[in-house]
């Protein structure tokens, strides 16, 4: 599994140095800080379970739910398992709006 965030395309590994006292540079590694978390989706009826960064979530809470981010977010800006998961929630809107009418 690697670690980038599954919805957000651009959080990723990053890499830098280290810089000694002495100014001796090493190359390191950052890592993003990746949280197992479960979502409800309304129109899939279920619990969707991201590894996902902590500001996707607190952008997934401010947009109402995983159903309304998704739907809102540009396709460009999501990865290609989020984009999937678009094309779910999708599907299920429309059929809840054909049952409706």
């Amino acid at each position: 599994m690697s670690r980038k965030c599954i919805i957000d395309a651009q959080k990723g590994i990053l890499v830098g140095n280290n810089v000694s006292h002495s100014n001796r540079k090493t190359k390191r590694r950052f890592m993003p800080n990746l949280q197992m978390v479960s979502f409800l989706s309304e129109l899939l009826g279920k619990q969707i379970s991201l590894r996902i960064t902590p500001s996707t979530i607190r952008t997934i809470e401010h947009n109402d739910g995983i159903d309304n981010f998704l739907l809102t977010t540009s396709a460009s800006r999501l990865t290609e398992e989020a984009q999937k998961l678009k094309k779910l929630i999708k599907k299920a809107e429309a059929r809840k709006s054909a049952t409706a009418a």
